[in-house]
């Protein structure tokens, strides 16, 4: 997910009689890459993915707004320009646009903080809960951990999105306040809040209202519920036990802030070309200025720039940072925006160059990034001019099978179990209720020499322990589309349980942030 010139600079005579020059020239339309449809077929069938929506736009215009492979494993029925896709995390961007029009309309500033318009909003540090400001909601760097808090939400809960902001307050942080980069979500919901409480409106009207109508993506919603409201929907898929199969989508509106929106190729390339032309329709209606534009696009958080493998040295940035909804980064030394999304059977990327006014969005209905990934840079590379030509499909084919034998490897390892060391208590004394301070309860029970596990917020996390070695368990759960088994830690003391702790088994995704639970014997609760 993930120039920087901030100043206006003087410009000679030359070079408006340059580009006078150009504007007299006959503009030629853009294309898509020679062989495209074969191409993306090709991605399609290495991957497992069913279908794909692709958006390409370039120079104000839409090169490219199609459908690829067919909304539903085994049925007909195909993706078109119009079919919607959950686009989770790309939602971003749109939340911190609509921040950024209340701030042009004097009803926000960017640096005040965020208990100037939310009173009752705390963090678990006083002082961050005095200091963090607008902008901190939207880039990552509130000292949060990675995904922290976002078993509030994820998977569905019975919590509101108001009862998610008041946990925050319990949620203790893993870093100093704008110390570190941290990806997270539940801070987005308070961005969400915010523009209810200063408009007057829901998050969902005001988006629908202020962004989605002026922009024209009249095929577009605003709500996770959606994704199970039929019509033109691409169907949720994963790999599930070593199979591609439908899963259940996720449905509750509680983090619609952070990942709501539904989409397809053609309204996301109006998108693209809205934000590619400082806040101007493709019709010419000005949304948000060129000065919001330049907030939303610049960096604010370092993130890191790690090392990477040979076959894909060309995805190396000089600089990494994330803005007001986006990353901003380079590639092949050129500034680009982007941010992927995911979501139970969605995956997604939007990729756009700035400066070259060229924008690439593909929306998957099946978690393979290795899919999008080989799309998006593959038309980058197109309109740079790479040569010779980068082999992204090649490249990913590869990696995603090394990533497989290596989750195979560390889930065996991890998972190994070793039956002759014995639980210290009989099963039936680690049932009891046990409490987090940020989450809230978490039952054990026994019954017929068996121990099962509850969220009591989340319905989906109902499962099965079972015995790894001593006082740690796997716990099961019942819906294995989930894939978040994780390891449960019993501590024991003169026999007693005196704490419960959890870590995700390999490979799970990081929204499952049991790690952060810290369990402990709730007085009466058997």
């Amino acid at each position: 997910m993930r120039t920087f010139s901030r100043r206006l600079i003087a410009l000679s005579v030359a070079l408006p009689m340059a580009l006078a020059a150009q504007a007299s020239a006959p503009a030629t339309p853009a294309a898509p890459p020679p062989g495209f449809d074969s191409y993306v077929q090709k991605v399609l069938a290495a991957f497992q993915v069913p279908g794909v929506a692709v958006a390409i736009v370039k120079d104000g215009r839409v090169v490219l707004a199609k459908g690829y492979g067919v909304r539903t494993l085994g049925k007909p029925e195909q993706v078109d320009s119009l079919t919607r896709f959950g686009i989770a995390s790309n939602t971003k961007a749109f939340t911190a646009t609509a921040l950024a029009i209340l701030v042009e309309r004097g009803k926000l500033k960017w640096d005040e903080p965020v208990r100037t318009y939310l009173k009752d909003f705390a963090m678990y540090d006083p002082f961050v809960t005095r200091e963090i400001t607008v902008r901190d909601l939207l880039v990552h760097r509130s000292g949060l951990g990675l995904g922290a808090g976002d078993l509030l939400w994820w998977p569905a809960s019975t919590y509101t999105r108001a009862e998610i902001a008041q946990r925050l307050r319990y949620i203790k942080p893993a870093t100093s306040f704008r110390s570190a980069y941290a990806y997270d979500n539940v801070l987005y919901l308070v961005a969400g809040q915010l523009i209810e409480k200063i408009s007057g409106q829901s998050w969902e009207t005001f988006m629908s209202t202020e962004l989605l109508n002026p922009l024209g993506m009249s095929h577009s919603s605003v709500r996770h519920a959606d994704a199970a409201s039929g019509g033109n929907v691409a169907t949720t898929h994963a790999e599930v036990d070593g199979t591609v199969v439908a899963v259940p989508p996720m449905t509750s509106d509680n983090t619609n802030p952070a990942g709501g929106i539904n989409a397809g190729a053609a309204d996301i390339a109006r998108w693209m070309i809205t934000q590619l032309d400082s806040g101007r329709t493709p019709e010419g209606k000005r949304l948000w200025s060129p000065a919001s534009a330049r907030e939303l696009w610049t960096g604010v958080t370092p993130m890191p720039i790690g090392g990477s493998v040979p076959a894909l040295a060309p995805l190396r940035p000089s600089f990494n940072l994330y803005g007001l909804g986006f990353g901003v980064r380079d590639y092949r030394g050129v500034k680009m925006l982007s941010h992927t999304g995911g979501l139970p059977g969605y995956v997604s990327e939007i990729l756009m160059l700035p400066d070259q006014k060229i924008g690439v969005a593909v929306f998957t209905n099946q978690e393979s990034s290795a899919a999008f990934r080989s799309i998006t840079l593959a038309v980058l590379d197109h309109y740079l001019g790479v040569k010779p030509a980068w082999d992204w499909l090649g490249a990913y084919t590869t990696l995603a099978a090394q990533q497989r034998t290596e989750l195979a490897s560390a889930t065996t390892k991890e998972t190994a179990r070793d039956t002759t060391v014995r639980p210290t208590l009989p099963l039936p004394k680690y049932a009891g209720t046990y409490s987090d301070v940020w989450y809230g309860d978490v039952t054990v029970g026994s019954a017929n020499g068996q121990l099962t596990m509850r969220f009591s917020h989340t319905p989906e996390l109902t499962g099965v322990l079972e015995h790894q070695k001593g006082d740690a368990f796997i716990v099961r759960w019942k819906d294995r589309s989930l894939r978040a088994d994780a390891v449960v830690t019993f501590d024991v003391k003169a026999g007693a349980v005196t704490r419960v702790r959890m870590v995700p088994t390999p490979g799970v995704d990081f929204s499952f942030d049991f790690q952060d639970l810290d369990l402990r014997p709730k007085r009466g609760g058997k």
